[in-house]
Parts: structure tokens; sequence; C-alpha cells
């Protein structure tokens, strides 16, 4: 049920980025059934049932917001403090390492929270140019794995995880602005074959300096130049 779990949160997701309210409320019904099945399954193997869930995440809630729900009323000066005390919290409850961020997530994802975890503690770069040295430095890593044949996915892992501090750094959603490369990717991709379609062309035929010009079109079309 993994898997299915999985598909049900994308699709939640996919639902809440395309703003179609309807496809919502269908998708959260489809991933609250996938929760419901779980919480039966815990309750016929006499683990846990959906009250326990439910009545978890309530205490949880009400724990980790001091702010809100606590008879002294933590004051916090911003929501920048909120976020410091609710991590703090957290780690204090969970008793795990800052590292210990589950597997799953999508590798942009993790990669930011790690470093987030990270910068908590003060291990963090303190000017852009620091950051966008290092990009660099991975980068000249990489050409030299690539002239050895040797630690080539290990290099451009380094690549990407130096991309993603950056992102961070900005303030970037590293995962949510690939998400949108990719769907610029495929809207300008799509107007480029229609655009060879119109000529009576096909892309198979076509060289890539001809497919070139092809893209730059469909790239001005867009932007509606």
């Amino acid at each position: 049920m993994k898997r299915y779990l999985i598909e049900e949160h994308y699709e939640v997701l996919d639902a809440i980025e395309q703003e179609d309210d309807a496809m919502l409320v269908e998708e959260l019904g489809d991933l609250l059934l996938q929760i419901v099945f779980h919480a039966q399954i815990g309750q016929e193997e006499g683990r846990f049932d959906f009250a326990a869930v439910a009545d978890g995440v309530s205490e949880k809630m009400i724990r980790r917001h001091p702010h809100v729900f606590s008879p002294e009323k933590f004051q916090a000066a911003d929501a920048d403090a909120v976020l410091v005390k609710w991590a703090e919290i957290k780690d204090t409850e969970k008793k795990k390492g800052r590292m210990d961020v589950p597997k799953p997530f999508p590798a942009l994802y993790r990669s930011e929270k790690l470093q987030r975890n990270a910068a908590r503690v003060g291990f963090d770069w303190n000017r852009s140019d620091d950051v966008r040295a290092k990009i660099l430095e991975e980068l000249r890593e990489v050409d030299e794995a690539l002239a050895d044949g040797t630690g080539i996915a290990e290099e451009m892992g380094d690549l990407l995880f130096a991309v993603v501090n950056w992102c961070r750094f900005w303030q970037v959603d590293a995962e949510g602005a690939l998400r949108d490369a990719n769907e610029k990717f495929i809207r300008r991709f799509t107007l480029m074959e229609e655009l060879i379609l119109e000529q009576g062309l096909s892309i198979e035929a076509l060289t890539l300096a001809e497919m070139d010009r092809f893209w730059n079109l469909a790239k001005k079309r867009l932007a509606g130049q």
C-alpha cells in the first residue's frame, strides 16, 4: 500500500498546483482513504486505531505550538522565532540526530531539509558568493571526473547538492523550482512540435540546429513576443 499512498500524495499536489478545487476535493478524499486503510489495518492487528492517529496529531500540535496553546503563551518575536521554538521542541521529542530525515523524501527536498537542519546550529554559508564559489568548485570536480572517467555520479551528486544549497540560501524551493522548470520545458517542447507539424515537417527528420530554431520560436510565442 505504500506505493498507492505515495501516488495519492502526488495527485493531491498536482490538484493544488492546477488550482482545481473539484480535483483537489477528489484527491484529498483518495488520500484520506489511504490513511483510513492504514489505520484500519493497525486496528485489525491490535496495534493502533484511527482515534490514536487523530489524538496523536492533535496532542503534537498543542505541544509544538506553545505560542498558541500554552497557558504561559510563549512570546514569539516573529514567525522565525516560532519556527526555531518548534524545531527545538521537535528535537527534544524525537531525540534523533539532525540528519535523520526520511529517505523516501524526494532527493531535492531531502537535501534542503538536511541543509536547513545543519544551518540551525550555525553550519551554513555566510555569503551568497561563497555558495556560488562552492558550485564552481564542484563543477570543476565534475570536469575532472569526466576526464578521468571515474566518480562521475558522485561528483554530479555533489554539484546538485551545492545548487540546492544556493537555492535554499536565496529562499527558493529547489523541488518547486525544478517542477516549474519541468512544466516550462513541456510547454515549450509541445509547442515546438506543433510548429514543426504546421510546416509539414517531421521532428525526427530535423537536425538539432533546425529543432533549435523552432525551439526559440516556441519560447518567443509563449513569452508573447
